[in-house]
């Protein structure tokens, strides 16, 4: 039972993380705060894919032999880069949307004077 339970550990912590990123974007009034509880979120998601492409007993495929050294290859040996690669993406994706971001709340901010979430639809109405 604790061995299952220490074996879905990311899974929970991904939860409790795409929790608390949920919660900062929808509950707080704060647009910086708001960017916080999205890039919780993004990690979150980013930490459930590389998660779900663990496999025990898995390793790099470049470690292993295989072609010309004698053995046959076995796919299951080796963990799948593709996710890996795919999230680095993700990574970056999140960098630049958290740059553009706070460059948008620098003009808010400049044109409007505050980035109090109400406050700014009653400034817009």
């Amino acid at each position: 039972m604790l061995d299952e339970l220490a074996a879905r550990f990311p899974y929970w912590f991904t939860g409790l993380l795409m929790a608390a990123g949920l919660y900062g974007m929808l509950s707080k009034r704060h647009l910086v705060k708001k960017l916080i509880g999205l890039n919780i979120l993004q990690s979150a998601v980013v930490l459930f894919y590389v998660a779900g492409a663990l496999r025990e007993g898995g390793t790099v495929p470049i470690l292993l032999g295989g072609h010309g050294e004698g053995g046959p290859v076995h796919p299951e040996d080796y963990l799948n880069p593709l996710p890996h690669v795919l999230m680095l993406t993700a990574i970056v994706v999140s960098a630049a949307i958290t740059g553009v971001a706070l460059a948008f709340m620098v003009r808010i901010h400049r044109r409007y004077g505050t980035l109090d979430e109400r406050a700014l639809l009653e400034q817009v109405r």
